[in-house]
């Protein structure tokens, strides 16, 4: 459960970086994505999903 929590973190901290660093940029980003038709948003995140499984299945062996 604890690998969860890190997990969560650090997605925290790699999300928290963009706006901190960059949000003019982060801005740009959600603009650009309201001309995205929905079924590529949903393919992104499922490819993302999908890498991400991957990434773990990987690390964890």
């Amino acid at each position: 459960m604890s690998d969860l929590y890190v997990a969560l973190g650090l997605v925290l901290v790699i999300e928290g970086l963009l706006w901190a660093l960059a949000p003019r940029f982060g801005r740009k980003v959600l603009e650009a994505t309201q001309e995205v038709p929905e079924t590529s948003l949903r393919l992104a995140g499922a490819a993302a999903v999908a890498i991400g499984v991957l990434i773990v299945w990987l690390a964890r062996g």
